[in-house]
C-alpha cells in the first residue's frame, strides 16, 4: 500500500479520535483540528519510521500526544487563552429530549471535572475511556512504565470521585449517599 493510501485509510479510521484527542489538550476546536492536520501530516513524512513493533493506532496517538504536548509548551499556546469544552464532540444522541438534556448535563459535569485534572491525570483519563486504549498502549502513547500508568490512572479517577463529590456538596443537595453512587457508577 502507498504512503497517501495509508494516510488517507489513517484520517478515516481515526481522524475523528485523533480530534478528540488533540481536543482533549488543546480544549478549543479550532486549535484541534489545526493540530490534527499537523498530525496527520507529520504521519505522512514520518511513515517510513513506523516498523510495526506497536499497533498503527497506538504509534499514530504517540505522535499526537507528542505534538500536543509541543504545542501546549510552545510560545503561541502561551499567549492564546483557551476556553472551549469538549462535551460538544461527546455527547451522544438519547432517547428523549429530557434524557438528552440530563446526559448532557452529566457529561459535561464530568468533562469539566476531568479538565480540572492536572495534564499527566487528564491524558490517562481520556485515552483509557474516551480512546478506549489498553493500558499497556497508553503505556506505548506516553512512554510511561504500565504499573505509573495504572497508578495515575486509579489517582485520576479518585480525583474525579472528589470533585464531584464536592461539587454535589457545594450545590446544596439534600441525598450526598446517592449522588455518591451516581458519581461511582460515571467514573467506575
Amino acid at each position: 500500500m502507498e504512503h497517501h493510501e495509508t494516510i488517507n485509510q489513517l484520517m478515516t479510521e481515526h481522524g475523528t479520535r485523533v480530534l478528540h484527542l488533540a481536543y482533549s489538550y488543546v480544549r478549543n476546536r479550532q486549535t484541534a483540528e489545526d493540530l490534527t492536520q499537523e498530525i496527520f501530516i507529520k504521519c505522512y513524512e514520518k511513515l517510513n519510521t513506523f516498523k510495526g513493533d506497536s499497533s498503527i493506532q497506538t504509534w499514530l496517538y504517540r505522535i499526537a500526544s507528542n505534538h500536543c504536548k509541543d504545542y501546549l509548551r510552545s510560545w503561541h499556546h502561551r499567549k492564546i487563552h483557551v476556553s472551549h469544552y469538549l462535551s460538544s464532540l461527546l455527547t451522544g444522541s438519547q432517547a428523549s429530549p429530557e434524557k438528552q438534556v440530563m446526559g448532557q448535563a452529566e457529561n459535561q459535569e464530568l468533562v469539566d471535572a476531568m479538565f480540572q485534572l492536572p495534564m499527566k491525570y487528564r491524558e490517562v483519563i481520556f485515552l483509557f475511556y474516551y480512546q478506549e486504549c489498553s493500558l499497556k498502549e497508553i503505556s506505548d502513547i506516553s512512554n510511561l512504565n504500565i504499573n505509573t500508568v495504572k497508578s495515575r490512572l486509579t489517582k485520576a479517577k479518585n480525583l474525579l470521585k472528589d470533585h464531584l463529590i464536592e461539587r454535589g456538596e457545594n450545590d446544596g443537595e439534600p441525598n450526598q449517599e446517592s449522588k455518591r453512587k451516581s458519581v461511582k457508577g460515571r467514573i467506575g
